[in-house]
Parts: structure tokens; C-alpha cells; sequence
């Protein structure tokens, strides 16, 4: 998985931010800031993917909510 250096959020101080409790109420403002570091990532395809792959149901995975689907739209992302 040599894409996971390349990863936006390699650089953020606190990966929790990618493990909201859910994606509604306060974990919605999570969720969304956590997208905002995939929206910037160049390798959010890839760990789509790789999320979708090995059966993520928990976290934003290239800027998806893994229980909406890891990886429908991953084709939007660059390098996808």
C-alpha cells in the first residue's frame, strides 16, 4: 500500500477525525471536514478502493462514508 504516504491524511494530528461516531448530528461536521482533507488527497481513489476492497464498514475513506458505500463514485477522484 505504498499510496497511504502519498495520502492527505498522513498530515493530520488526529486520524480519529476519520472515525466519526456516525455521520449525522455532531459527526456530520466531522465527516465533512474529513472530506475536505479527501477532496485535496491524490491518492482518495486508490484508498476508496482499497477501503471497498477489503471490506471497510467504519470511517471516511476517499472522502465516502464507508456505510454509504466505499467507493461508488471513486471514479470522480483523480487518478481513479
Amino acid at each position: 500500500m505504498e499510496w497511504q504516504r502519498d495520502a492527505a491524511c498522513a498530515d493530520v494530528a488526529d486520524p480519529d477525525l476519520f472515525f466519526p461516531i456516525s455521520t449525522t448530528g455532531p459527526g456530520a461536521e466531522q465527516v465533512r471536514a474529513a472530506r475536505e482533507v479527501c477532496g485535496r488527497c491524490p491518492v482518495a481513489a486508490q484508498c476508496a478502493r482499497w477501503a471497498r476492497g477489503t471490506g471497510q464498514t467504519n470511517g471516511v475513506w476517499g472522502g465516502i462514508a464507508a456505510e454509504r458505500g466505499v467507493g461508488v463514485p471513486a471514479a470522480r477522484h483523480a487518478g481513479g
